[in-house]
């Protein structure tokens, strides 16, 4: 990162103001006085002083909302060398991690942060958070079907918590529904339907809580807005 970026971004001053400051012989990098403007520096390793005084970026938690494509994993890396969720965010400076997952296959609204306490919280069965997807399966379900799925199927040996399905549109093979749950394990609504003999063709999530995916186009990013921190905060996530 450049000198001057770095330290307008630990509020010295304007980007401006920083290079005249360093033009004056007022900065030093490990000890040493820097005086040229260009020089870079790594914030992780390199110790800033300005006036005789050590600056740091203050920690400033991030809340990204992605729209996740099929075909990206939901890690900070991959040992197999497949795309992750992070390469579509790469131009955010702090380093931030999925919220939950999503799927490989599986595309939509995928929460990012650094805040460790609200991954934490988020994630944890006993908040409840209500996540809406939209998918696609084959057949139409029957009455029966959306019943038991409504009221928790077995799968790998538990018993899923109450769940919200509905019937959006119906073809001659396949059909449009939306599914509403709050836990989150493994492959569990492609496993629900599955269960109910309607496996999933396509699934995308739209929805965690009031977060909503809206228009955001797939692979594309945003900060979330004020009102969506202000629940995350209100309910403590």
């Amino acid at each position: 990162m450049r000198l001057q970026k770095y330290m307008a971004r630990c509020g010295i001053a304007s980007r401006r103001k920083c290079e005249e400051i360093i033009i004056q012989n007022r900065v030093k990098v490990n000890g040493a006085v820097i005086n040229e403007l260009g020089a870079k520096i790594d914030p992780d390793n390199d110790i800033i002083e300005v006036d005789n005084t050590i600056i740091k970026i203050e920690n400033q938690n991030i809340y990204v909302v992605l729209n996740k494509p099929v075909g990206y994993v939901t890690t900070v890396s991959d040992e197999f060398k497949r795309p992750t969720v992070i390469d579509l965010v790469s131009n955010i400076e702090q380093r931030i991690y999925p919220v939950g997952r999503l799927d490989y296959d599986t595309s939509g609204l995928l929460l990012l942060t650094n805040d460790g306490n609200l991954t934490y919280k988020f994630t944890h069965p006993s908040h409840e958070i209500i996540k809406t997807y939209i998918a696609k399966i084959k057949g139409k379900p029957s009455l029966q079907a959306l019943e038991n799925f409504r009221n928790g199927l077995k799968i790998d040996g538990y018993t899923t918590a109450k769940a919200s399905i509905k019937i959006l549109k119906s073809y001659t093979y396949s059909s449009i529904v939306e599914i509403k749950i709050h836990e989150g394990r493994n492959r569990q609504i492609r496993k629900m339907c599955e269960k109910i003999g309607n496996p999933v063709i396509d699934l995308k999530r739209t929805a965690m809580g009031i977060i909503q995916l809206g228009n955001l186009k797939e692979g594309k990013w945003r900060y979330v807005s004020d009102r969506e921190l202000k629940y995350l905060k209100k309910n403590q996530l």
